[in-house]
């Protein structure tokens, strides 16, 4: 084995071994727990929670429907929103926005707190937007982002 081997495996193994130590002294901490969070809500512009009732109320569903926003992994930017009616788990997060009750699983908290969802309807924009303080990065459809 030459010299620049063996110092590339002694690199190699003092990155490992920190990374050991860090995992067994540091205190592991969840970055879902809610103090790491900003508890800032997941809110709808006024058009956005007009257009969650009136697809409601087109379809006729359940009045114990919320209006759940997730986001998945895929999509060109590394995650995707998802936006869907669903029923609450005990689990979830609940805001209020112009009358319409978001949930929130507590895994995509991180990716999705203090997002505003807008539904403009103009010629050159149609559907739901969303403007998000976490992303780092959006894609040009703008469906899809990273953090």
């Amino acid at each position: 084995m030459s010299v620049q081997e063996e110092n590339l495996d002694d690199v190699i193994s003092s990155l490992i071994d920190v990374d050991e130590e860090d995992e067994t002294t540091s205190d592991s901490t969840n970055p879902f727990e809610k103090d790491e969070l900003t508890g800032e809500p997941v809110i709808l512009t006024e058009r956005a929670a007009r257009q969650v009732e009136k697809i409601k109320a087109d379809e006729g569903m359940d009045d114990n429907l919320y209006l759940r926003v997730a986001v998945d992994g895929g999509g060109c930017s590394g995650l995707s929103y998802k936006l869907g009616l669903d029923y609450r788990t005990d689990e979830d997060k609940v805001y209020e926005s112009y009358g319409v009750e978001i949930i929130v699983a507590p895994k995509h908290l991180m990716y999705v707190e203090g997002m505003q969802i807008d539904y403009p309807d103009g010629l050159d924009a149609r559907g739901f937007t969303f403007d998000n303080p976490n992303a780092v990065e959006n894609c040009g459809c703008g469906t899809s982002f990273a953090v």
